[in-house]
């Protein structure tokens, strides 16, 4: 029997970091948005004389040290007295350290198909798969905006149960996103670009929440990641360009090198991928995800 999770990619347009002590006190601030496409989680599990846990991301697997954050959450699930052989398969619409919260969708994946096995709510699932993010320092935020779906506001930090996540209510954008390089968050986050978004995040949060509206997000986004001196000169270029086709402005997704765009109707669509044909960029165009992620037991061809 196999057993399936879908956990949306998320993006991140600003942001605030907040680290303490417990984990489940530790969050962001911030806004974004969910992806119909995201991370696809498999779990099989055998029959066998001892305990055994694979890891394998998009078809290769992975020795247990590559893939921390997946066996802390299968430690913290799986029985002590557990004998047998499992299979964890975690498949990625995106690129792994791009921006589009991989990490944090395969350990709420892995999180939710290990309950679906052996128990546990999803608010307890959940928070494990936060604590694993935190603990290892995938992230702060995307779990509990993967829980919430849509175009999301992180209102008050924490991990799922704690955290106050809101949405806004929009079905007129589609999302364009255009991975364009890995960006490692140690290599950018010294102490005084912390202390800049920690400023411009809060200025950027509380014009959202004074008006809530996709087209404020954008704004907002664009002018965090240009103030925080986040948005690198090539992103900028690009941004640019694709400014000139569309009616809200383009912008980075936070932490990773590469671009995100909400596109009004067909003509946008059609203009800007003119655009990025003369760029040579590959993109994807999106519908925001509005649900919760699922799970549920998988029978191919079903």
């Amino acid at each position: 029997m196999l057993i399936r999770a879908f956990v949306p990619a998320h993006i991140t347009a600003f942001f605030v970091p907040i680290i303490r002590d417990n984990p489940q006190d530790s969050g962001s601030l911030g806004a974004g948005i969910n992806l119909e496409k995201g991370t696809n989680v498999f779990l099989n599990i055998e029959e066998g004389l001892e305990r055994h846990i694979h890891v394998a991301f998009n078809g290769e697997p992975v020795k247990k040290e590559e893939a921390p954050i997946t066996m802390h959450v299968a430690n913290k699930i799986v029985p002590e007295d557990f004998v047998g052989e499992i299979e964890i398969w975690q498949y990625f619409d995106f690129p792994t350290g791009y921006g589009f919260g991989n990490s944090a969708g395969g350990a709420l994946g892995s999180a939710l198909v290990l309950g679906y096995k052996f128990g546990g709510t999803v608010l307890s699932l959940a928070k494990i798969a936060h604590e694993a993010e935190v603990v290892h320092k995938g992230g702060l935020g995307d779990v509990v905006a993967q829980l919430t779906g849509g175009i999301e506001i992180r209102i008050k930090e924490g991990g799922p149960g704690k955290a106050i996540v809101d949405n806004i209510i929009n079905h007129e954008y589609k999302v364009l996103a255009i991975p364009i390089g890995e960006l490692r968050t140690k290599e950018v986050l010294d102490d005084d670009v912390i202390r800049t978004i920690e400023k411009e995040g809060r200025i950027s949060l509380q014009r959202l929440l004074q008006n809530p509206t996709p087209e404020v997000l954008m704004n907002e986004a664009r002018r965090f990641a240009e103030a925080t001196g986040l948005l690198s000169n090539d992103l900028l270029e690009i941004a640019r360009e694709i400014d000139k086709v569309i009616f809200l402005p383009s912008s980075m997704i936070m932490l990773g090198k590469s671009i995100f765009a909400l596109l009004r109707d067909e003509e946008e669509k059609k203009k800007v991928k003119e655009v990025l044909k003369d760029l040579d960029l590959h993109y994807e165009i999106c519908r925001v995800y509005w649900g919760k992620p699922l799970v549920e037991r998988w029978i191919p061809n079903e």
